[in-house]
């Protein structure tokens, strides 16, 4: 079977159109050329797929016959290493097994009361009546939060440090991912590169000089053997699991946290039934009080469907791999956008309309496993999807149970596809005291 494929008119493919606007693109690409088809971007032959049953094949059915493309090695490496997003193969096998024991359940729930703690301070800190970015509010708690639960440290210094870095290398990451050359970096890049790897490197040498158990992930990354030969990650190692723990840990709730905040604020008949459910739960809320908070993880997962933060991740095959409608072979890639598959209107009918009782548990039991991927599915998924979920349910509660927050008037919202999906420039909203 011959596959449909974007026209290639100009001879960089369809890089140009796709750059100009990823997320429409990829929207009038499955309109025009259904649910598996082919686009040439820069020197890459890509399938493009949202059905389902293939997305299980390539994820799940054929997962050991794909990697991670080498572009997203490229864009991404210098920053993240052989971490887990990036790594492959054995290498990976073994990083998983190393790293698993650090997201464990009764690992992550001792966190739960630090999250809440953060949370309220950043509550007590907005004035009623003042506008705010929500989404720059949102990454500056999140990365305290991720700081604290991986180097078990208190002070605003590591973040600072952490926050100027990375503000320097993801755009720079996104913007090199997106050309079909490969630019060299200034030296703005390299200095923040090496500021970040100075800071993890300090933490490793002083952790390997007193490796007691100080309740992070850290002492868990570093206490974690091989069962097979005794040995755990090197210096380098986990440099790269830390470097993709801040990024996953803490980029990707931010966005989806903002992204909630604004759904809201559009939607005062959600937002009436979500106050309802997080004021009848303990002030602040526990980690016990989220079996109590069904409707909030809705909504939180019905955020992550419309404004899923990892919009786009590629595989590349390492051998031919027959599909539905076509085979993918050896050396090409796969682009898997959960933002295109999540608005399969079969599966969820009316697509851009925000509606959490998507989500109830019935409902949510008849949604294919892979047309709802928004921390991917199978071998690779998010190692700390738990982890981000409880984070996120935590932080609401403990927000809308003293404030609500209103889009700011006049403000125009829209998204920006780049290392994560989140608002494009600021997203200014009111805080209104309850």
């Amino acid at each position: 079977m011959t596959l449909p494929s974007v026209p290639n008119p100009v001879g960089v493919g369809a890089a140009l159109t796709f750059n100009r606007d990823p997320l429409g693109t990829l929207l009038a690409w499955r309109r025009e050329y259904g649910p598996h088809f082919v686009a040439q971007i820069a020197s890459s032959r890509l399938h493009v797929i949202t059905d389902a049953d293939d997305l299980y094949t390539v994820l799940v059915g054929r997962a050991k016959d794909f990697n991670k493309r080498d572009s997203a090695k490229e864009s991404l490496g210098p920053l993240l290493g052989r971490g887990l997003l990036l790594s492959d193969g054995d290498f990976w096998r073994r990083q998983r097994r190393l790293a698993q024991p650090a997201f464990h359940h009764k690992r992550i729930v001792t966190y739960a009361t630090q999250m809440v703690a953060y949370a309220g301070d950043v509550v007590a800190r907005w004035q009623p009546g003042q506008t705010y970015d929500i989404a720059d509010e949102m990454t500056g708690l999140t990365l305290r939060i991720v700081a604290r639960t991986l180097f078990n440290v208190e002070t605003g210094d590591v973040t600072h440090r952490v926050s100027d870095a990375l503000d320097v290398l993801l755009p720079t990451a996104a913007r090199r991912a997106r050309l079909p050359v490969r630019l060299p970096v200034g030296r703005r890049v390299t200095d923040s590169l090496e500021a970040l790897d100075a800071l993890v490197y300090a933490f490793i040498e002083e952790r390997r000089a007193d490796p007691t158990d100080r309740g992070d992930l850290l002492s868990m990354l570093m206490a974690a053997t091989d069962e097979d030969d005794g040995t755990g990650m090197t210096d380098q190692a986990l440099r790269d699991e830390i470097m993709t723990i801040f990024l996953a840990g803490h980029e990707t709730t931010a966005s989806a946290l903002a992204w909630t905040f604004y759904l809201l604020s559009q939607h005062p008949e959600v937002e009436a039934r979500l106050l309802a459910e997080v004021d009848a739960v303990g002030h602040p809320p526990t980690y016990d009080a989220i079996a109590d908070l069904p409707t909030t993880l809705m909504v939180v997962k019905e955020a992550l469907r419309l404004y899923p933060p990892a919009w786009l991740f590629s595989r590349q095959a390492t051998t031919d791999v027959a599909l539905k409608r076509g085979v993918v072979a050896a050396g090409e890639g796969v682009w898997i956008s959960p933002y295109a598959i999540h608005r399969e209107a079969d599966v969820f009918p009316d697509p851009e309309r925000f509606d959490p009782d998507r989500f109830t548990p019935e409902r949510e039991a008849a949604i294919p496993r892979t047309a709802y991927i928004p921390f991917s599915t199978g071998p690779r998924v998010c190692i700390g999807n738990s982890f981000a979920l409880m984070e996120a349910q935590l932080i609401l509660a403990t927000i809308l149970q003293r404030v609500r927050l209103r889009l700011a008037p006049g403000a125009a919202v829209e998204p920006l596809a780049d290392i994560t999906l989140r608002p494009k420039g600021d997203l200014p909203m009111v805080v209104e005291a309850r």
